[in-house]
C-alpha cells in the first residue's frame, strides 16, 4: 500500500505539520501517524463526505467574473491545520494588544490626533485616506471602541515566526466558514475528536452576540439586534444569513429599516415598527446612509448616521474605523502599541515600504521584481503584484501604476509563507497558506481559538483568497498537557 505521505516534501517552507519530509511536528504527531493508516480508499470516501456536506449544508461564496455572479461551492481541504495552544497564547495575547492599540488610534484620529502631532504618523496620511469619515470627528461610541470586529491576517515565514500580514477593520469576512469547517471536519475524522484535546470554537455567534449586546445604547431590558446586509448577490451572503441566524438576531436589507422623526432606527415587521438597538452591518461607509454618504445609495438607510451621533443606534464596525484598515496605515501599527499601551509589540509586522515616501518609493520601484505590491485600500487580492511571479511586462506596467498615485501603493518582501498538507489527487502535497483569526471587542475582548485557514489551491501559488482560487481548512488549537 502506497503512503499518501509519499514524496512529500518540506523543503518548499517551512511546513506546519511536518518538521521534515519523514518526521511530524510533535503536535501533529497524532494526526500524521493516523492518516498513515488510511487507505487511497478511505481518503477519497472523506472528501466525497466533505463535498457532500458542503452541498447539503449550501455553504457557497460568489465569484465576481466577467460572465457574472457565480454562485459556487465552498473549496474545503479536509486535512486540517494544527497549532499548540502554548504558541497560541501569546497568539492571542497579540492580538488583543494590537486591536486595542488600533481602537485607541481610532479614537484619537476623531478626536486630539494627538498620535500626528506628537509625530509619530504624518497626517497627511490620515487626510488622505479615502476612509477617513469627517462626519466622525467628535463621535465616542461605547467602551471607546470603533472597530468590535477584527480579522487579522497571519502569516509564518520560513524562520517559523508568525507575522501580521494586515488588519481587516471594515466588514471583515470568513467566520462562518471557519465554523462550517469545524463541522464537516468533525463529520469526515470524528474518532479524531475523540482522541486528540482540540479547543472548540462553537462558542462565537454567543460571544458575538454579548459583545453586540455590551455596545447597545440601553443595557436595562431586551437588546435588539439586526444583522444589516447588502442583499443575496452579496459574495458573503451565506455568512450574514448564517450569523444573524446562530445569535437569534434579525436579518435586515436597507429597506427593511427606517429612522423616524425622534433619530431611531425601527425595523418593519408585520406587526408593525420594532426598534433596532444595535446593527452588526455588513454594508461598506459608502453605501451606508445617503443622507451623508452616497446620494444613489440603495443599500443603506436614510438617517441611520443621525441616529448613531445620537446615540440612539450601535454600530458594529462604527463607521470610520476603517481609516484604520488601511495598508499604510499597518505600517505604523507598531508605534501605536508603544504610544497608547506603553507596551512592545508581542506581534511583529512584515517589513513594510511605504511607496509615499521618496526613499521608499526609489527601492520600490528598483526592486519590483523581487517584491508583493498591494493597493492601499482593497481586498480579496485584487490590484496586487507578486513581483517573482509576474512577467516583465506586468512588471513594468505595473511600475507607471505606482508612479500615478504613490500613497496608494505599499510593498513588502515576498516571505516564503508556511505550506501545510493538503489533499491533492489523493495524495498529499505541501500548499501556502495563512491565517485569520477573528477578534470581538466591546466590553470584553475575545479571540477565536485558531480561526479560518486560508490555502493557495495551485501549486506553488501564494495568493489564498477565495476569490483568486483559494480553499480553506480547519484550524486546530491543539492542548499537549502543557500549562
Amino acid at each position: 500500500m502506497k503512503s499518501i505521505w509519499e514524496n512529500y516534501k518540506t523543503d518548499v517552507a517551512y511546513d506546519e505539520l511536518m518538521f521534515s519530509e519523514y518526521q511530524s511536528r510533535p503536535v501533529s504527531h497524532q494526526l500524521c501517524r493516523y492518516l498513515d493508516t488510511l487507505k487511497k480508499e478511505d481518503i477519497d470516501k472523506r472528501k466525497a463526505a466533505a463535498e457532500l456536506a458542503i452541498m447539503e449544508m449550501g455553504i457557497s461564496f460568489t465569484v465576481y467574473s466577467d460572465e457574472g455572479n457565480i454562485d459556487r461551492a465552498w473549496p474545503f481541504d479536509i486535512i486540517p491545520r494544527i497549532i499548540a495552544a502554548k504558541e497560541w497564547r501569546i497568539i492571542e495575547k497579540g492580538l488583543k494588544q494590537r486591536l486595542t492599540a488600533l481602537n485607541c488610534f481610532i479614537s484619537d484620529v476623531y478626536g486630539e490626533q494627538a498620535f500626528i502631532k506628537a509625530g509619530k504618523m504624518p497626517g497627511e496620511i490620515v487626510n488622505s485616506s479615502k476612509n477617513f469619515r469627517k462626519e466622525c470627528v467628535g463621535m465616542k461610541p461605547k467602551h471607546n471602541v470603533w472597530a468590535n470586529i477584527c480579522g487579522t491576517d497571519l502569516v509564518r515565514d520560513k524562520d517559523g515566526i508568525m507575522y501580521v500580514l494586515e488588519d481587516n477593520l471594515r466588514v471583515p469576512s470568513g467566520v462562518s466558514y471557519m465554523l462550517e469547517n469545524r463541522v464537516i471536519t468533525k463529520r469526515v475524522f470524528p474518532e479524531l475528536f475523540q482522541d486528540i484535546d482540540i479547543q472548540p470554537i462553537d462558542d462565537y455567534p454567543t460571544r458575538l452576540h454579548e459583545m453586540l449586546t455590551s455596545i447597545a445604547p440601553h443595557q436595562n431590558g431586551q437588546v435588539t439586534c439586526a444583522v444589516l446586509t447588502p442583499g443575496i448577490y452579496n459574495s458573503a451572503y451565506f455568512e450574514h444569513a448564517y450569523l444573524a441566524q446562530q445569535m437569534g438576531a434579525q436579518l435586515v436589507e436597507g429597506g427593511d429599516l427606517v429612522v423616524k422623526d425622534d433619530d431611531c432606527v425601527y425595523m418593519k415587521t408585520i406587526q408593525g415598527l420594532e426598534k433596532v438597538d444595535v446593527i452588526y452591518r455588513r454594508i461598506d461607509d459608502d453605501f451606508l446612509d445617503p443622507e451623508v454618504f452616497r446620494k444613489d445609495s440603495t443599500l443603506g438607510v436614510k438617517g441611520l448616521m443621525r441616529a448613531w451621533k445620537a446615540g440612539n443606534v450601535a454600530l458594529a464596525n462604527a463607521p470610520g474605523a476603517g481609516v484604520a484598515d488601511d495598508k499604510v496605515v499597518y505600517a505604523y501599527v507598531p508605534e501605536m502599541i508603544r504610544y497608547f499601551l506603553n507596551e512592545e509589540p508581542i506581534l511583529p509586522n512584515v517589513p513594510t515600504y511605504l511607496c509615499s515616501n521618496p526613499d521608499d518609493l526609489e527601492y520600490v520601484l528598483d526592486h519590483l521584481a523581487e517584491l508583493v505590491v498591494k493597493p492601499a485600500n482593497e481586498s480579496g487580492g485584487y490590484g496586487m503584484l507578486v513581483g517573482p511571479h509576474a512577467t516583465e511586462k506586468e512588471v513594468a506596467s505595473f511600475r507607471d501604476i505606482i508612479k500615478k498615485d504613490p500613497r496608494n501603493y505599499i510593498a513588502q518582501p515576498t516571505l516564503s509563507i508556511s505550506t501545510a498538507p493538503t489533499l491533492c489527487k489523493s495524495k498529499l502535497e505541501p500548499r501556502h497558506i495563512d491565517l485569520r483569526p477573528f477578534i470581538l471587542q466591546g466590553q470584553d475582548t475575545f479571540v477565536t481559538a485558531g480561526g479560518l485557514t486560508r490555502v493557495a489551491l495551485k501549486k506553488g501559488s501564494l495568493v489564498v483568497n477565495s476569490s483568486q482560487g483559494g480553499g480553506s481548512k480547519d484550524t486546530w488549537i491543539i492542548n499537549m498537557g502543557d500549562k
